[in-house]
């Protein structure tokens, strides 16, 4: 898979893309992370990327030119399919969720455009980006961590990214609920256990005692994602009752 990542700042990556699972995966050639300066295609000879908006305001608006351009240069030079999903990082995008990053992962190729200042051009959006993506209700200095955050989420979905894929198959959110307490050694660490169950061996009663610790941590901390959960009757009336006991 190749992320190609428009941005004014590509030495913010540096850091992030060099350790742990991406580090790897660029390794093992499952990913391809190329860093695109937008500088590079601003015409003139300060290299201007910004300017004043119109109507008045504060602050300053990326100019749509140099993204234009770059996008194009990136999809003629990397071959990308005409389809290929432009990704505008912005606080005004759908909420990124595993759901969204599930489906990211299907594609070959992503292009992510990192804005800055006061925002975007608006016809980057309107006629450029196939898509907007926000990594949650607050604004960052700009989209190099929000493409950062993209980049490793939908890494880690890849083959052969981590250690096994099982392993991110029951992460929070996506089973559609939150994941479950994990414990390790010791059992008992200054006076608490871990839960008797999970020591027990009894494979059938980890996996209810885990379901319902899940069930209970989504009721108590995130009701909201119940709403679209796939549960049982039974798995209803356990929630049902947690609540009664919240009340």
């Amino acid at each position: 898979m190749r992320f190609h990542v428009l941005t004014i700042f590509p030495a913010m990556f540096d850091g992030p893309l060099s350790e742990s699972i991406i580090a790897r995966a660029v390794e093992r050639g499952l990913v391809e992370i190329h860093l695109h300066d937008i500088r590079e295609y601003a015409t003139d000879r300060h290299r201007s990327v910004d300017d004043y908006p119109y109507g008045g305001g504060y602050g300053m608006v990326m100019k749509p030119e140099p993204i234009f351009d770059a996008v194009r240069s990136v999809k003629s030079g990397a071959d990308l399919a005409d389809d290929t999903p432009i990704t505008l990082l912005t606080p005004q995008g759908t909420p990124l969720t595993q759901r969204i990053v599930e489906q990211m992962a299907t594609n070959e190729d992503i292009i992510l455009i990192c804005g800055r200042y006061e925002g975007v051009d608006g016809r980057v959006a309107e006629n450029l980006a196939t898509c907007e993506i926000s990594v949650g209700d607050y604004v960052l200095s700009g989209g190099e961590l929000a493409a950062m955050i993209v980049i490793d989420a939908v890494t880690r979905l890849i083959p052969g990214a981590v250690g096994s894929i099982e392993s991110t198959q029951d992460d929070t959110f996506s089973t559609g609920l939150l994941q479950f307490p994990q414990y390790t050694r010791p059992a008992l660490h200054e006076g608490s256990e871990v839960p008797e169950v999970l020591l027990s061996g009894n494979h059938a009663e980890i996996e209810r005692w885990r379901r319902r610790e899940s069930l209970r941590r989504t009721a108590l901390r995130r009701p909201d994602l119940l709403e679209s959960a796939d549960l049982s009757v039974e798995e209803w009336e356990f929630v049902e009752a947690l609540c009664e006991e919240q009340d």
